[in-house]
């Protein structure tokens, strides 16, 4: 099983993954209260992390295309809810629905 470790607000979390999951049901279901206001399509980019380590996978165009449209992303941004877990990985979680005083938004679809 992958080994995931989420630099969060509240310090550091780590847990094991199931291969082929989603991120961002990784990280929710692990108690990281990440958020993901368009549910897992793509389009909002409020579920992103800063990939530290490891192998995110490759980046699709749906993902491609709507962090090329933002001008204040880091080269190693990813959108969890795109990343489907197959290595070790240690992201940075941008942002979280504590600290932001918002609802996560909807749960996305495995």
């Amino acid at each position: 099983m992958p080994r995931i470790t989420a630099d969060t607000a509240n310090g550091e979390v780590a847990f094991e993954a199931d291969a082929g999951r989603k991120l961002v049901l990784c990280l929710e279901d692990n108690e990281v209260d990440i958020l993901h206001r368009c549910g897992g399509n793509a389009r909002c980019t409020t579920c992103r992390v800063e990939v530290v380590s490891g192998d995110p996978g490759p980046i699709e165009e749906a993902e491609k295309q709507i962090l090329a449209s933002k001008t204040d992303l880091g080269d190693h941004t990813r959108l969890s809810c795109q990343v489907r877990v197959s290595d070790d990985l240690h992201v940075k979680v941008i942002n979280q629905a504590s600290v932001m005083g918002m609802d996560a938004g909807g749960r996305p679809e495995e």
